[in-house]
């Protein structure tokens, strides 16, 4: 019997970065949505129930730090992680995105061999380097 793709949700409001995201998530076996907004990603995660959430920070509607942690309450029913993915780069930023609930927190730009590996311990597949 056949898994079915892990599902990941993408809250980017640049479209061609979400672009860029989905196909490479998309080339590595996952099915991938996307959210422009903090609001929608709520409701698509609410509905859809993914199995992590690739978060950006500056978001047109919520700061992402407040998207976080409303997407941790969501978390209680079903476990998935959070991987912030911006282009903060400050150590107090980062410092912010782990006090919020984030699991990870990578850079822009990002090196694609990395996020696919964190994703891959996140999600706790068998990771080969």
């Amino acid at each position: 019997m056949q898994e079915l793709p892990r599902r990941i949700l993408v809250v980017e409001d640049e479209p061609a970065a979400g672009m860029l995201l989905s196909l490479l998530l998309e080339s590595s076996g996952y099915e991938v949505s996307v959210a422009n907004c903090g609001a929608t990603a709520l409701s698509f995660a609410a509905d859809q129930r993914p199995d992590l959430v690739l978060l950006d920070l500056r978001l047109p509607d919520l700061p992402g730090y407040q998207v976080c942690r409303e997407l941790r309450k969501l978390s209680h029913s079903w476990e998935f992680p959070i991987i912030m993915l911006t282009a903060m780069d400050r150590p107090i930023d980062q410092l912010r995105g782990f006090a919020y609930g984030a699991d990870a927190y990578l850079t822009k730009p990002y090196d694609s061999s990395e996020l696919l590996k964190t994703i891959s311990i996140l999600l706790r597949e068998t990771v080969f380097t």
